[in-house]
């Protein structure tokens, strides 16, 4: 291990303010100047997430994700995804789309997070379509006996509606330590050049490097899923549930800043509309993006 290099890394990532509050959720808007871990960095890869996907050819495994009334959250999560690459590109100079998958076909969550990590990922983006489970109710159905006859009936819940941010829970972190120890970052191409593959998990200086990546890059997550929540809300005028934290998997097993984006209950009439219309995916694309914009020039510190 290069110890000069990783204790300048080690003590530069100690500089880091911390300036986020991981229970409420309520960040400042921006991320105070750090000279010492952000000198130089670009935000150069974003990787594009399209949630769930059908059969490949051949098999029978298909995970189409929730539906609704005409169309299922694997067609919304995949139109969103590629319109959000060519917007991404276009709009935010020298940054590259990765997208997990372009297709129809299903990939696995291992596979998600091993494309993201095998592309030196900077931010990764997952969307998904939100549904509710149908509510059992008792139905009354007749009398026997002079008593009322009641049979349990599943209605469906059409309730929800709007977005909603998910970063990884707390309780993930042994599984995202080992995705950052495991993931190798080539020498001068990401944020965390100086960490050499294969980090010891039993040496001291490893494990304060893992950690200070785990502590930013979690810091990181909840400030991006703020300012989408601020883009869909103040800007889109569209109902948030806001941000949570949940064990998802293809979160935590991806070595970078992680967010899961909900983009509205797909099994909400009114949601479904919106989610399958060219205004409602444009709005949302543009939403990601001018967050996208927002967290770029905060993490490279640029003034305006």
């Amino acid at each position: 291990m290069k110890n000069k290099a990783l204790k300048r890394l080690i003590f530069g990532l100690l500089a880091l303010p911390v300036c986020f509050s991981l229970f409420s959720f309520t960040l400042p808007s921006t991320i105070k100047k750090d000279t010492v871990v952000n000198k130089g960095f670009k935000l150069k890869t974003i990787i594009v997430d399209a949630g769930h996907g059908g059969a490949p050819s051949g098999t029978g495994h298909f995970s189409h994700g929730a539906s609704g009334s005409f169309s299922t959250e694997r067609g919304v999560t995949l139109a969103i995804a590629l319109k959000l690459q060519k917007a991404i590109e276009k709009e935010l100079n020298s940054v590259k789309v990765v997208l997990t998958r372009s297709t129809e076909d299903d990939v696995s969550w291992e596979r998600r997070s091993e494309i993201a990590n095998e592309n030196r990922g900077d931010l990764f983006i997952s969307l998904h379509c939100n549904s509710l489970s149908d509510r059992v109710v008792r139905e009354a159905v007749g009398h026997k006996h002079g008593r009322t006859v009641y049979k349990s009936v599943r209605v469906p819940d059409r309730s929800g509606k709007g977005v909603l941010l998910l970063v990884y829970g707390l309780h993930r972190t042994r599984e995202e330590e080992k995705a950052i120890s495991k993931n190798q970052l080539a020498e001068g191409e990401s944020e965390g050049a100086e960490m050499n593959a294969g980090l010891d998990p039993n040496d001291p200086e490893s494990i304060i490097l893992i950690n200070q990546y785990k502590s930013k890059f979690r810091q990181r997550s909840i400030h991006l899923a703020n300012l989408l929540n601020t883009e869909f809300t103040e800007t889109d005028g569209r109902q948030s549930e806001g941000i949570r934290e949940q064990g998802v998997l293809v979160l935590c097993h991806s070595a970078m800043p992680a967010v899961l984006v909900e983009t509205g209950y797909i099994n909400n009439p009114d949601d479904e509309e919106y989610l399958n219309s060219e205004k409602g995916q444009n709005e949302i694309v543009s939403s990601i993006v001018r967050a996208l914009k927002n967290y770029k020039d905060e993490v490279e510190q640029v003034v305006k």
